[in-house]
């Protein structure tokens, strides 16, 4: 006979079943629902310095999906981003993904780019001002004239 499947364990709070526990339910019972004592979820930690991050998951402001991003862009070294353009960074994403990329991504590419570049760490809305200042709307509404 087979091993069972190991499934990880559920974020804090969540029910142990596929199924999701009815409201009032208890903690355990016939009802087959228990609950699992909560986990702690391990993050990266971040560098305090550009010379500190090995890692893209190590920048200031980057997950998971944010370092997949900038790895689709061949971009694999967090040194790689020293010197780059955010803005061009940006519209390849878009280029890449074939998709409309939120204004927010350029807000992280330019915190992450002037973070390898020697600056502090801020977290990404601290840059939304400048992107507006600088580039002003990202997707202006269709201005085609109507028929």
């Amino acid at each position: 006979m087979a091993a069972p499947l190991q499934v990880p364990a559920p974020p804090d709070g969540l029910w142990s079943t596929a199924a999701t526990a009815p409201p009032g339910a208890a903690d355990s019972g016939s009802n087959g629902y228990t609950k699992r004592p909560p986990r702690r979820l391990i993050k990266s930690p971040k560098a305090h310095s550009a010379q500190d991050c090995q890692t893209l998951e190590q920048l200031p402001n980057v997950g998971p999906a944010m370092a997949g991003d900038l790895r689709a862009l061949g971009l694999h070294h967090p040194a790689q981003l020293a010197g780059q353009d955010a803005y061009t960074l940006y519209r390849a994403l878009e280029r890449h993904s074939g998709r409309r990329q939120d204004p927010c991504v350029l807000d992280t590419f330019l915190a992450v780019v002037d973070f390898m570049n020697g600056a502090p760490a801020r977290p990404w809305w601290s840059y939304t001002a400048q992107r507006k200042r600088d580039f002003g709307e990202l997707h202006p509404a269709d201005a085609s004239p109507q028929p």
